[in-house]
This record gives C-alpha cells, structure tokens and sequence, in this order.
C-alpha cells in the first residue's frame, strides 16, 4: 500500500509540474494572437550602446590659437588641463580625445604640446575638426537638424572682461609652514 501511494503520488506530482509549466505557456501563446500587430523598425531592435567619451576634445581653432613661446599657463587655458602629463617627460603634455557613439563612427583625435623650460616649443598632432565640422559629425545621422553657427560678434566678447592673472608668486605665505611634521607610523612597531 505504502509503495502504490508512492507512485500515486509522483505521478500526481508529475501531472501537476507539467500542466503548471503547460497552462501559462498555452495562455501565453493564445493571449498573443489577439494582440494588434505592431510596426517595428530596425531601430526598434537595435541594442542600446552607450556613449562614451574620453579626454578633452580640441578643435582646429584651438590648435591654430597656440603660438611658440606661450607659457604653460597659457597652453592650459587654451587647451584645459592635459589626459596625460608623466613625470618622466615633464616637458610634454598629451591631450587625447575619443568618442564612441552609436550610429556614427567612433572618433579619435590626438595633440601633443612640447615645452622648452616654461615655454611652448612645438605642438604635433593629427588634423583636427573644426567645431563646426565635429558637431556635424556627431549628427551625421540625423537630415533634418541644423548645426549653429559657433561664432560671437566683437560687441558680444567685450561683454566680457579678459581675465587678468598674478603670474608672480607671493614672497610671503599666508600661514607659516611647520619646521617639523608628526611622524606617519609610531615609533614602536
């Protein structure tokens, strides 16, 4: 008796799995038929890739701005802080730029500034896109969209005051340094 109802049940079991697993499968299938057919495009099904972007981008205006015998102060505030400065080679700053968006090709521009002391030597690089011709780029994809003109008027600019900077470092800090410093690890190890 013990060893019928074994099987009774397993086989109770096994109907039950299988028409739990069956009925939602059968409903599914049978709910979708009365769903109206939806018109789906190719970018519907695309894949989502995320944008990503690296570095400073440096356009053409900014590459022709550089003059041999700007200062370093000079150079960053035209071209922002270098991706990659080595201790190693103090004398060269690397600006690198790549972006990777989808649908457009991925783009990637690279300028190197060489110094002399304090002064700009020389700059190597790729050709490099204007503003204007980078933004039309990153469009490429969409017809009907208009890039704006990048460009201010002289009336606008003098809105804004050139900035002065004090280049000359103070002979006096603003508070005393310490003649010593506290050890970082305890004496007794």
């Amino acid at each position: 008796m013990n060893q019928h109802f074994l099987i009774s049940l397993r086989t109770t079991l096994r109907t039950t799995v299988t028409w739990g697993i069956a009925l939602p499968v059968l409903f599914g299938l049978l709910s979708a038929c009365s769903v109206p057919r939806l018109k789906l495009s190719a970018d519907a099904l695309a894949y989502y890739i995320p944008e990503v972007v690296q570095g400073n981008f440096i356009s053409r205006e900014q590459k022709e701005f550089l003059k041999v015998g700007m200062s370093r102060q000079q150079v960053k505030d035209v071209l922002g802080t270098p991706l990659v400065a080595s201790v190693f080679h103090d004398q060269r700053w690397d600006y690198v730029f790549t972006i990777r968006r989808q649908g457009v090709p991925p783009q990637s521009f690279s300028v190197s500034v060489w110094f002399k002391g304090d002064e700009l030597e020389r700059i190597v690089g790729d050709e490099l896109p204007s503003e204007t011709e980078f933004v039309t780029k990153l469009v490429a994809k969409k017809s009907n969209l208009k890039v704006p003109r990048l460009e201010a008027k002289e009336e606008d600019l003098r809105k804004f005051p050139v900035p002065v900077r004090n280049t000359e470092a103070s002979a006096v800090p603003a508070v005393p340094l310490p003649s010593s410093y506290p050890p970082l690890e305890p004496a007794s190890r």
